[in-house]
């Protein structure tokens, strides 16, 4: 790998890892770049500005989504909904705010974010419903099985969200168990 292509990828990496843990008020340029261990000046000539660096951070994060679900149901089999709520409303995932999924750190940013930005992630959010949806026999067409893949996916971020929000105590796992039950419902699993 080149220097320059590894000194981008440090710069995504650290740049993924900020807006996570502080959201995009709440981390500068300098700070995105003395974590990537480079200087200031190598961010701007790579990634431009920080709108830039928000915009690859969420796509990398939402591509990796896209990336795992495949992974889950090679793993688990028709228990892949089960095991990916297990793994979204889990303990560790509830508390790795750096290394958590982008669809609940990053999502209250895209909200404020310029246009461009969320016509990119609404598309990447369809491709990961598409994903979901295309594992849902039950429903008779694509438009029912892709508004049950909403439910799922908006329950368990709804969950993530909320447990995150109450701490580490026993709230957080009440909201993670009751989020994960009606995840799974709303798909129709049955997690026997």
């Amino acid at each position: 790998m080149k220097k320059s292509e590894s000194t981008k990828m440090k710069l995504l990496e650290a740049s993924g890892r900020a807006f996570r843990k502080e959201g995009y008020s709440g981390i500068g340029v300098d700070s995105i770049a003395k974590d990537a261990g480079v200087t200031s000046g190598a961010f701007y000539a790579h990634l431009k500005s920080k709108n830039d660096a928000f915009r690859a951070a969420l796509v990398a994060g939402l591509e990796d989504v896209l990336a795992a679900l495949p992974e889950y149901r090679k793993k688990h089999g028709c228990q892949w909904p089960a095991a990916f709520a297990d793994y979204y409303l889990g303990k560790g995932h509830r508390i790795d705010l750096e290394g958590g999924c982008a669809m609940t750190s990053l999502t209250p940013d895209v909200i404020r974010a310029d246009p461009a930005v969320q016509t990119e992630y609404a598309e990447l959010m369809s491709r990961i419903i598409k994903e979901i949806a295309d594992q849902l026999p039950q429903a008779e067409s694509a438009a029912e099985r892709e508004a049950i893949a909403w439910a799922f996916l908006s329950t368990l971020i709804g969950g993530l969200t909320l447990s995150r929000a109450v701490g580490s105590g026993p709230a957080a796992d009440q909201i993670a168990r009751s989020s994960k039950a009606a995840a799974l419902d709303a798909i129709g699993y049955s997690a026997g």
